[in-house]
């Protein structure tokens, strides 16, 4: 079974910080801090929201007190983009300037929270900061020499040392390990796994043991069922997905982040690999089905989260643009749900809770109804501080 607990990550780090502890019901007000009251329907259960902010974290109804100011729309928690790649960009890794300048842009967006699939980079200066998007690290990508892109992970000569290396990417990460599932292998001139199931097994066994999940990139079939009875925990892309590994999905309680946008690209890939025909006749396959997939993924009950893999192929702040491709095969409301409070739920983030950090988006429609208008927040939120808009 695919591991359920919840690791200490960041995010969990970030809600036990003092300033989020239990406050109680006749809150004390921080003397001279402004007092913010949010109100207006919820962005997906249309129910009305009525929310509190006082020094930068959410407060229970204080009574009598009055608000300095009142803002109103349409309130949802933000997006999560589940699938993202802080540090790195189409020219290779970055510097942290410019890491932080991506979360930066992604944040503009409404994304208040981020789960970062890897990145050459050291992050972690960039975790727990309340003026940028909530970070969860994966660490580096594990793979094989000459079966991912180079210098973006850590290649492996040996598969059997995986189990070791997720260890090291354990104690570097925060909760989460990323692997390679499958790559082009030239030698068969088409995509194949990576790793032996006992070996994949093994290492999904230590990560589990040290507190995290673990995911893989996998674009073909032939990866995904190794990748299952190893006790993988998310699929990224799952373009390969059949209806016999859809209901063991279901079944094992498995996440797929589609990446729609990325895989938009297949073509273009197939295009550049004209000396190897099969590959590229599948990569022109997979793309041909995917709506069709990650359909029949919504319809079996699959979690379903939006990624936009940006970094390399994909610009940051593209988050809108996945959301609305993946309306093209899941209803805007389920869709809605699941970039947004859902995500947060399967990342251990809670959401409006007294002593939460005060993260919230504001839109001037519906955006159920007007999908669009997630492109134009009337105010983004980030502890507190409005990043977009106007109070």
């Amino acid at each position: 079974m695919a591991w359920t607990g919840r690791p200490r990550s960041a995010a969990a780090r970030f809600r036990l910080r003092p300033q989020h502890a239990e406050v109680p019901e006749e809150v004390a007000l921080v003397p001279d801090a402004e007092l913010l009251r949010i109100v207006g329907p919820d962005a997906v259960t249309g129910d009305e929201v009525d929310l509190w902010v006082q020094d930068g974290v959410f407060v229970p109804p204080p009574g009598r007190a009055r608000p300095d100011r009142v803002l109103r729309g349409f309130v949802s928690p933000g997006l999560v983009d589940a699938h993202c790649h802080v540090g790195y960009s189409a020219r290779g890794a970055v510097d942290l300037a410019e890491a932080e300048e991506q979360a930066r842009t992604d944040l503009a967006t409404g994304v208040l929270a981020i789960r970062d699939c890897g990145s050459p980079l050291d992050t972690r200066p960039l975790v727990d900061r309340p003026d940028l998007p909530v970070l969860l690290r994966a660490g580096r990508h594990i793979a094989r020499p000459k079966r991912y892109i180079r210098d973006l992970g850590v290649d492996l000569d040996d598969p059997a040392d995986l189990p070791a290396e997720v260890a090291r990417q354990v104690a570097y990460g925060d909760g989460w390990i990323k692997v390679v599932g499958d790559w082009i292998d030239r030698s068969l001139g088409d995509l194949a796994p990576l790793w032996p199931d006992d070996v994949l097994a093994c290492a999904v066994a230590v990560a589990h043991d040290g507190g995290a999940r673990v995911t893989a990139h996998v674009f073909g079939e032939d990866a995904i069922p190794g990748l299952l009875a190893a006790g993988i925990d998310c699929l990224e892309h799952g373009t390969g997905l059949t209806e016999e590994s859809l209901a063991a999905v279901v079944d094992q309680g498995v996440h797929l982040v589609p990446t729609m946008i990325n895989i938009a690209n297949f073509p273009t890939f197939a295009d550049a690999a004209d000396r190897y025909p099969a590959y590229a006749k599948h990569m022109r396959d997979l793309h041909a089905r995917s709506d069709a997939t990650f359909a029949s993924a919504f319809e079996a009950g699959v979690a379903v989260h939006a990624g936009t893999d940006a970094g390399g192929f994909v610009e940051h702040g593209r988050i809108v643009d996945e959301v609305l491709a993946l309306n093209r095969v899941a209803p805007p409301r389920r869709v809605l749900a699941a970039a947004g409070r859902e995500a947060r739920d399967w990342l251990g983030l809670s959401t409006w809770e007294p002593g939460d950090s005060a993260d919230l988006v504001l839109h001037p429609a519906d955006p159920v109804a007007e999908p669009a208008v997630l492109r134009h927040p009337s105010l983004v939120m980030r502890s507190g501080r409005v990043v977009v808009g106007s109070p």
